[in-house]
């Protein structure tokens, strides 16, 4: 293989390009998990604007662009998939049929290891250890909303029924129910990630927002815009008043959930619910062909679904000291936390402690 790697900023037009083409063909050819806004040029080169250690891989066949690798990259060789622990899908977005070696990737990279928590489906060559495989549901809109809204009350009558009525009710009690599917006024933003920062705390979760690099990539993001991807935020009104809001990002194709939130005054309008089926009109609407719910089972993603996709966790690595003490000190964490997940009677008891501690910190 030919394998060239750079800094963000060093990654010419011609290769973004091929990138976007790749991306924008994948539906017509067979590899449609990589279509996803994750694994988009915009979004790496945004996290390179607010991480250190990133680079993109580009491999080639013929000297033209065949496959790309976004990563980051500890000073001693541990490679992280881009934006891990906040990015929905990961792995080489290449073209159809592209075969490669993960340890000759690697050794070009100058990694020992690469990590991955959202590998997407068809990256055999970096299933090289044992992956563990988690179903993210998606919501298909291709054939319209009205489709899907017949679909959703055939397959989930009462969720459905009962957020439709929640929604008018919402309307008669509080104001007219109007929804934005792309909202560029910031301070609305601004207002979404108080609320989901609030939500973190009192769940006992840990704040994402507190992390200044976060707080800049979803800045970064919301003013991005190409023909390709942007960042999108979508809100539902009562009224004037905002009461629930989610900022994603999306490719021509798939709209990506990533932080949704809703004011908890109005929680008993289940105005979270609304928005999503909100979006689903708006994506419908904009030509999308899925929402992609993200990995994590929650109650509500259930209800919406209408198929699942799968993603990877694990590392692919080649015989390196730094890669065994890599594996050594994460693969107990990441096994401990996928027991208690996996498991109702583990992770019941979890989800209530950690919101019992997040009570007890907000002083409620």
């Amino acid at each position: 293989m030919d394998i060239s790697v750079y800094r963000p900023g060093e990654l010419n037009g011609t290769d973004r390009a091929a990138w976007s083409t790749v991306q924008s063909q994948a539906h017509l050819l067979g590899t449609p998990q990589l279509a996803n806004p994750f694994l988009a040029p915009e979004f790496a080169l945004a996290v390179g604007r607010c991480r250190r250690g990133v680079r993109i891989a580009v491999v080639r066949e013929d000297g033209e662009p065949a496959a790309f690798l976004p990563f980051q990259r500890s000073p001693l060789g541990v490679g992280r998939a881009i934006g891990l622990g906040v990015s929905d899908a990961q792995g080489l977005v290449h073209r159809p049929g592209f075969q490669w070696d993960s340890r000759e990737l690697l050794q070009a990279c100058g990694l020992s290891v690469l990590e991955f928590d959202h590998l997407v489906e068809g990256q055999k060559p970096f299933e090289t250890a044992p992956m563990h495989s988690f179903a993210s549901p998606v919501v298909d809109v291709d054939q319209g909303f009205e489709a899907y809204l017949a679909w959703l009350l055939k397959n989930s009558p009462k969720f459905s029924r009962r957020t439709l009525t929640k929604e008018r009710k919402l309307g008669r009690d509080i104001g007219p129910v109007r929804y934005v599917h792309d909202e560029r006024d910031p301070a609305v933003l601004r207002r979404l990630i108080e609320w989901k920062s609030a939500q973190y705390r009192r769940t006992g979760r840990s704040d994402r927002f507190a992390h200044p690099w976060i707080l800049q990539l979803v800045d970064q993001l919301f003013h991005t815009r190409t023909p390709s991807f942007a960042g999108l935020l979508s809100v539902l009104y009562a009224g004037e008043q905002p009461v629930a809001a989610h900022f994603g990002i999306r490719s021509e194709r798939v709209l990506s959930c990533w932080f949704p939130a809703y004011d908890p005054a109005y929680a008993k309008f289940s105005p979270g619910l609304v928005l999503h089926l909100r979006m689903a009109g708006g994506a419908a609407a904009d030509g999308l062909s899925y929402i992609d719910l993200g990995r994590g089972e929650k109650e509500y993603k259930d209800c919406l679904k209408t198929r699942e996709l799968s993603v990877s966790e694990g590392w692919v690595s080649r015989r390196h000291p730094v890669a065994l003490c890599h594996r050594a000190h994460r693969a107990p964490v990441r096994a401990l936390r996928n027991t208690v997940v996996s498991r109702p009677e583990l992770f019941g008891p979890a989800d209530r402690l950690l919101k019992r501690m997040g009570r007890i910190r907000s002083g409620r």
